[in-house]
């Protein structure tokens, strides 16, 4: 079956969920209904599933997730607290360590698609709830449809020795800088941030509209896909496919996501080390009870995968500062 196929499995998959996972309506920029207790931001790639964790954990009165994209700047509490909205894992998490650094408090998580940068130091925790992937998308119309890249190609086209393949000349593009999704992309393609290529151009992470050329390729987190072409969320997909890499699909027969593709990575919440023994904090996030961990049915609504080590905070490598 190709990858055209499967995407289209994946629309079909995903308005079922939609009718039958009700319950767990898409949940819509940031919250309307005053201000919560746990107030959050960061990744794109995550943000809506949050938002419908938001809307599903304790009747929506709890956890307070902020979209990566829209105004300027966002107020998370009711006194002071206007910051400049956080677009992307590593701006999230900046932005938390400056509300601990400061005692703000202005901000109690973050949302991050990578595992911390900087490990010398234990500041900060990064608690895994969901599986998600990241493949390359490209336009559906073009010739690279339904493409089989290998992790080779992939670092030489973002590194732009490989300027064409089927004859398409390519237009790489990479997320914003602030991307968890750039960071963890380019770690599995061996690219130093230093070594993208002059060639390689930027966009905001899973918004297939910004594909506009037959050239065009970028990585896309596949759980996002799902959700956007399954009426989840809002769809950006555009006209874009989903492609394997080393032979390797990121989606199952059934349209939902292969946790064992080639490029799978876990998704966090990143919460400070020192409020791990905050009552809210520690049943909210940590542990496989925690009320997180305990709703499968939004993480997977929202196309991520469901994982054993959902809201582990003993694993030494997800402590560090970045």
């Amino acid at each position: 079956m190709n990858v055209k196929s499967r995407a289209r499995i994946a629309a079909v998959v995903g308005v079922t969920a939609l009718a039958v996972g009700a319950m767990a309506a898409p949940a819509v920029a940031d919250p309307s209904n005053g201000f919560r207790v746990l107030a959050g931001a960061g990744s794109d790639t995550t943000q809506d599933v949050v938002n419908g964790l938001g809307d599903s954990v304790d009747g929506g009165n709890t956890v307070a997730s902020y979209d990566a994209t829209g105004s300027a700047t966002v107020k998370t509490r009711a006194t002071g607290c206007v910051i400049n909205r956080p677009n992307g894992s590593s701006a999230g998490i900046d932005a938390l360590r400056n509300a601990v650094d400061t005692g703000t408090g202005c901000l109690d998580f973050a949302r991050s698609s990578r595992g911390p940068a900087d490990t010398s130091t234990t500041d900060l925790t990064w608690i895994p709830f969901a599986k998600d992937a990241v493949t390359v998308a490209v336009r559906e119309d073009s010739a690279l449809a339904v493409p089989d890249l290998t992790t080779a190609q992939l670092h030489d086209i973002y590194t732009c020795s490989l300027t064409s393949v089927d004859g398409v000349t390519l237009t790489p593009l990479l997320p914003q800088t602030n991307s968890g999704t750039r960071t963890f992309f380019l770690g599995k393609i061996g690219v130093a941030e230093s070594a993208v290529g002059s060639c390689v151009g930027s966009m905001q992470e899973h918004n297939g509209e910004a594909l506009d050329t037959a050239g065009d390729i970028a990585p896309y987190s596949v759980a996002q896909y799902i959700a956007q072409t399954g009426g989840i969320v809002n769809d950006r997909h555009g006209a874009t496919v989903l492609g394997e890499i080393n032979g390797s699909a990121p989606l199952n027969a059934d349209g939902t996501l292969n946790v064992g593709f080639t490029y799978n990575r876990d998704v966090y919440n990143v919460v400070p080390t020192s409020k791990l023994s905050n009552a809210t904090i520690a049943s909210t996030f940590a542990g496989s009870g925690s009320k997180v961990c305990n709703d499968t049915d939004t993480i997977q609504l929202y196309g991520f995968g469901a994982i054993d080590n959902c809201g582990d905070t003993t694993d030494p490598d997800l402590k560090g500062e970045r």
